[in-house]
């Protein structure tokens, strides 16, 4: 095949510009993801434990995605450094009192950097500044809480499961007031014996009102009830007069006043 033949020339032009065509755009894309063509300023932060985050991630501020992680350094035993490249467009709502925390993207999805807002009279950070963070919660810990609560239900489950057997096979009080019927008979009976009590009661106490020696107490107590109603009546009667001669002597006054008024103005 002949290399040099315009045609040939042709297809490898074509094919290097669209090799370069789809560099530019890669690069374009990659450089738009990491902030590479846009203004940006840095923040950082410290966590004990960063929880599966890497770098690359993204930062969120107000569930928009406004930055990524730039970079993760342990700095001594018990403290991981976690740098932060912003757009510069986001500082003005990013304040000194905001805190940095772990997420996810979703159930299982990629970690995240979340910066949460801050109050509204606080300064505005600066560029390289540090903010305070919280502590993610591991899921592992999370997932062992479950398990035990999990666990803790199945044995409630199974003890509920036994004394629901033996109400239903009559064991137990509970099971016995359920199932024999002789216990609901005599709980019955009992009901109706404390009934007959009551009667035999209120008629014991109608005999003793007549009773000759008792009858003088039930007398006195009588009076005594009637007295008090008595004044209480009395006491409801002087309180309606004192209210007419109230309403009374208001409707005089509009009247003397409206009175009044009419000779004015004739």
């Amino acid at each position: 095949m002949e290399t040099h033949t315009p045609k040939f020339k042709v297809r490898l032009g074509l094919f290097i510009a669209g090799g370069l065509a789809v560099f530019v755009i890669a690069i374009f894309f990659i450089g738009k993801q990491k902030n590479l063509f846009n203004p940006v300023f840095k923040l950082t932060t410290t966590f004990y434990n960063v929880s599966g985050l890497q770098v690359g991630n993204n930062v969120r501020f107000s569930g928009i995605t406004v930055g990524i992680v730039d970079n993760i350094k342990i700095i001594n035993d018990s403290m991981v450094r976690v740098d932060m490249l912003i757009k510069k467009n986001v500082q003005q709502f990013v304040k000194e009192d905001c805190e940095a925390g772990i997420g996810s993207s979703g159930i299982i999805g990629d970690r995240v950097l979340i910066i949460t807002q801050g109050s509204a009279n606080a300064p505005v950070v600066k560029d390289g500044q540090q903010i305070e963070s919280t502590e993610p919660s591991e899921t592992d810990a999370i997932m062992a809480s479950l398990q035990i609560t999990a666990a803790n239900a199945a044995i409630i489950s199974e003890n509920l499961s036994e004394i629901m057997m033996k109400i239903n096979s009559g064991r137990g009080t509970i099971g016995k007031l359920i199932q024999d019927s002789t216990i609901a008979e005599n709980f019955s009976q009992t009901m109706v014996n404390i009934k007959k009590s009551t009667n035999g009661l209120n008629e014991n106490m109608n005999a003793a009102k007549h009773n000759f020696l008792l009858k003088g107490y039930f007398n006195k107590k009588a009076k005594a009830a009637k007295k008090t109603k008595d004044s209480t009546e009395k006491i409801k009667v002087k309180e309606q007069k004192i209210n007419d001669k109230k309403q009374n002597d208001a409707d005089d006054k509009k009247a003397k006043e409206q009175k009044d008024n009419d000779k004015k103005n004739k």
